[in-house]
């Protein structure tokens, strides 16, 4: 491992510490403080400092370190916890933030620590006495100072219990800390110190605790000169230790239970496993040509390959698939700090942290959510009096939810807000000059919020008001292959629903034909497919078409429409349901052929963005076979049909699927 890599994983550790400390400050009660939650909390910012003096970050370590001497008091119960204080230690984590951004990026302008570390330094003074355990009169168990001999161990390997004495020497107030000879027969995985402190030994084992479990350190008088003591302490020093209730924490053994990768190297792994994927595919299409009597030969090892590929493709997505826990860790800081500047009480729920997404869908999707949360703190949620007044708690709630639902999984942002206001929407829509019917729905009422340049806020603020967000919210979870709907109730509040696909890279899909082209729909917007008799499609307008469904009247949409081909219509098509966003409709194609693994390439990078379809893919024959997207054809053919005109293809749509063919293939 280089310089560089290093330096990479000590911003990788000091990140996550960095996290670990907001989520711990966050969720600590000032009121009744969990000491075990201000040990961690003192933890986390001991172990930047620790990383940040080895690569000389003097800046990092002097903040930490003045963090370290007031959690250090905190911890202690010498003074206790307040507001101001856990507001200022998680300005010091944005600050270290920035500073270890400051190193990584060699940025010119370094962030000021000045000020934030007088405040620390402030609060700190106000302790009774400074931090560090110091002999006083009067403290039970208390004396003049004396020598003990430390003995930790057994450690994991040798070499943490070289690093012992620097961690040690670390701990504030133990005392004067010396490495010590290793006695006859000790185990190279022993520590072994010699201690000069007038601390108890009740207090220099918490102390010592935060690098070593308790139950593997022992302590005793310092041996005088003489073999009958040096003899009892070697014997003790030998004899083993009673086996610790829990793991001894160690970087070794962490990263044997994970394994920090870079994200490229996954996406290169999936990228060979979906190449993989369709070679398969083109060896069953090609053994399914050849004489029977060979096929028979085949069959068992393409199967053997099929099931192995499908094993293997499922294991490698799944290294990708991240919590969305993840996600939702980000925004208690956020609502802690918005509500505070709004003057607003806002309480988070959470639901389905465990609901995973693929990592490349969760960098994407965190900024439309952040500015979701915010319009829903800031539009949604009233004041406390307003709420107070209208027979509601103070405190507003805000829940963020996860779940899988369909193959695809579906994110809620509620609130218990006001909800939004019908007549206001309906004004500045009109005054902004958007088409909207008479008798509008709210369905319909609400989409104009999605509208560029339409915002329903009274003043501009650096929150929001200035109409940009919701439109680029759509747009953006749109390009992800989602979707996204909004439902309110005044007084009741307001949920934003989003539905996204669970990966971006392989999925199961329907293939279907029209002509000699192939197409594929994702198996899990297919409903069921039928074969439709003789008049079941009823043209109900000008170039409206339906079919009957059981007990439901479906809009009929030929993908010849979609993809601006010219086929004649059947008289008996066939008809495939297609389901998004609660809502479906049947597609007309020309046959099925059948259910297999795709691999999704990117529109986008071969050709452009064609409203329609999200994606293409190479068939087991080598053929390039266009990926619809279900929520599109879904989400236009319920709009045309609340307007009674189905909205056809501009011009010139057939030559651009021909040529994003060729330029896929190409």
């Amino acid at each position: 491992m280089g310089p560089g890599d290093l330096h990479q994983a000590f911003h990788d550790e000091a990140e996550d510490n960095l996290r670990r400390l907001e989520q711990l400050l966050l969720a600590l009660d000032p009121a009744a403080p969990q000491d075990e939650t201000l040990h961690a909390i003192f933890r986390c910012a001991h172990s930047v400092k620790g990383g940040a003096a080895a690569f000389g970050f003097g800046e990092v370590a002097s903040l930490t370190h003045a963090m370290e001497t007031l959690l250090d008091q905190l911890r202690r119960h010498e003074q206790r916890v307040s507001a101001a204080m856990v507001d200022t230690l998680l300005e010091a984590g944005d600050l270290l933030r920035a500073m270890l951004a400051h190193r990584r990026d060699a940025a010119d302008a370094p962030p000021d620590a000045a000020p934030l570390l007088a405040r620390l330094a402030a609060l700190a003074s106000q302790g009774a006495h400074p931090a560090g355990l110091q002999p006083g009169a009067g403290s039970p168990g208390r004396g003049e100072a004396r020598e003990l001999e430390v003995l930790a161990g057994p450690l994991p390997d040798a070499a943490m219990a070289q690093d012992l004495l620097e961690l040690f020497r670390e701990v504030s107030g133990a005392g004067e800390l010396q490495p010590a000879d290793a006695l006859p027969g000790q185990p190279a995985t022993t520590a072994r110190f010699r201690l000069r402190t007038g601390a108890t030994d009740d207090e220099v084992l918490d102390l010592c605790s935060f690098h070593v479990p308790r139950e593997c350190l022992r302590l005793a008088p310092w041996p005088e000169a003489g073999p009958a003591p040096a003899q009892a302490t070697s014997e003790a020093a030998a004899a083993p230790p009673a086996p610790p209730t829990h793991p001894v924490p160690h970087r070794a053994s962490a990263a044997g239970e994970t394994l920090r990768v870079a994200v490229a190297k996954i996406d290169q792994l999936i990228n060979l496993v979906g190449e993989l994927v369709i070679n398969q595919a083109m060896l069953a299409e090609r053994a399914a040509r050849i004489d029977a009597g060979e096929r028979q030969h085949l069959e068992g090892g393409l199967g053997d390959l099929e099931r192995t590929t499908r094993q293997l493709q499922d294991s490698v997505m799944a290294i990708r698939m991240v919590p969305m826990g993840e996600v939702f860790q980000r925004f208690p800081r956020m609502l802690r700090d918005l509500g505070a500047r709004l003057g607003k009480q806002v309480e988070l729920h959470t639901a389905g942290e465990a609901t995973e997404l693929d990592k490349g869908m969760i960098e994407k999707i965190t900024d439309p959510l952040t500015h979701l949360v915010r319009n829903a703190v800031d539009h949604g949620i009233e004041p406390p009096q307003q709420r107070v007044a209208a027979g509601k708690p103070a405190h507003g709630t805000l829940t963020l939810a996860a779940r899988h639902e369909g193959g695809c999984v579906v994110i809620e942002v509620r609130d218990d807000g006001r909800g939004l206001d019908r007549s206001r929407i309906l004004e500045k829509g009109r005054a902004a000059g958007l088409p909207l019917p008479e008798a509008a729905s709210d369905d319909q009422v609400w989409q104009l919020i999605f509208a560029p340049g339409l915002s329903t806020a009274e003043t501009v603020s650096d929150v929001s008001g200035r109409g940009v967000g919701m439109d680029v919210v759509r747009r953006n979870i749109e390009a992800l292959g989602g979707s996204v709907e909004l439902h309110s109730e005044a007084g009741r509040g307001t949920c934003v629903r989003v539905r996204l696909p669970l990966t971006l890279a392989i999925m199961d899909g329907i293939t279907v034909s029209l002509g000699e082209e192939l197409y594929v729909l994702p198996l899990a917007s297919v409903v069921e497919s039928f074969q439709a008799r003789p008049g079941a499609v009823k043209s109900v307008a000008e170039s409206l078409r339906v079919v009957q469904v059981r007990n439901e009247y479906l809009p009929v949409v030929p993908l010849a429409d979609v993809v601006g081909l010219e086929c004649a219509p059947a008289a008996t098509p066939m008809l495939v349901l297609v389901q998004a966003d609660e809502r479906r409709i049947a597609l007309e194609v020309g046959a099925l052929v059948g259910q297999q693994q795709v691999v999704v390439k990117n529109l986008e990078t071969h050709y452009r963005r064609i409203a329609g379809i999200s994606g293409a893919t190479i068939m087991g024959d080598g053929r390039v076979a266009l990926i619809l997207d279900a929520a599109a054809l879904v989400r236009g053919a319920h709009q045309a049909a609340s307007s009674s005109a189905v909205t056809r293809r501009q011009d010139g749509q057939g030559s651009a699927t021909g040529a994003t063919r060729a330029a896929f293939a190409g």
